[in-house]
């Protein structure tokens, strides 16, 4: 009986020191019957060079750099590599990260287990400065605002839950967002067709390069990232015409964002 064909989906752009080992990750899986695709962004190092070298093994797509965010970026080379793939499964990976080799046999079996399941969710294990450490997972939050954010590429789901994301035009707006935020929130607050699991499958590289990297807590840019989340959770929820009112949160990010531009432009016109 043949295996169901999984998608795995990798977006690159620079990730030269990485990128072999993501893709061997992926070619050395003990699942058999995989469709990668892999979209590189338009990387100015030596990636592409060692992407053909598994040219027979992988779908390999070039992709121009459309946008001055690297958010939005990544999010039209997940959706170009989307629309290449065919199949029903399909499992994220970016670049810089890798998969365990029993990920997708695992990731698979879940869903088989639990047929109502649109999205898995799998906690990955960080790597930084040669060291691994697990993703802490907060126990308790406002369940009316932030979701619990998986990064990229501990996300797996069924075929239909991208193509819903699609209709409800969840990647339009806002291209500071990351992909990974937009697909937890829109799993856990509004299809709640979910399962988090905390099997060690994933390594995610936090690396100086990555598309946070430049966003320090609590800095300008961070709270200008967090307003942007919140008025993208409010169109998100009107769209599903779910009620939902503004709340301390949104007025103390608002009311920060507000003082810091000013203060930029005060010290700025001196």
């Amino acid at each position: 009986m043949n295996k169901e064909k999984i998608s795995i989906l990798i977006t690159n752009f620079n990730k030269e020191k990485f990128i072999e080992e993501c893709i061997l990750s992926c070619l050395n899986q003990n699942y058999n019957n995989l469709e990668i695709i892999i979209v590189d962004n338009s990387s100015t190092d030596r990636s592409m060079s060692i992407i053909k070298k598994y040219s027979n093994k992988l779908f390999i797509v070039k992709k121009k750099r459309d946008s001055l965010w690297s958010p939005k970026n990544q999010i039209d080379s997940l959706i170009e590599a989307f629309k290449k793939s065919t199949g029903n499964l399909i499992l994220l990976l970016d670049g810089d990260d890798y998969f365990l080799p029993n990920k997708v046999s695992h990731i698979k079996n879940i869903f088989l287990k639990n047929n109502n399941l649109d999205v898995v969710f799998d906690v990955p294990s960080i790597l930084a400065n040669n060291k691994f450490t697990r993703l802490k997972i907060k126990k308790k939050y406002n369940k009316n605002i932030w979701p619990t954010t998986i990064p990229t590429s501990g996300i797996s789901f069924k075929r239909a839950f991208f193509e819903n994301c699609l209709e409800f035009n969840l990647f339009d707006s806002y291209p500071t967002l990351e992909i990974d935020f937009r697909l937890n929130f829109f799993a856990q607050r509004i299809q709640r067709k979910f399962l988090i699991i905390k099997e060690n499958l994933t390594i995610y590289r936090k690396v100086n390069d990555g598309i946070m990297s430049n966003v320090n807590f609590f800095s300008y840019n961070w709270w200008k990232k967090r307003l942007q989340a919140h008025y993208f959770i409010f169109d998100i929820y009107k769209e599903n015409e779910i009620e939902y009112k503004k709340n301390y949160d949104f007025y103390l990010t608002k009311i920060t964002v507000w003082f810091l531009n000013k203060s930029y432009i005060y010290h700025r016109e001196k």
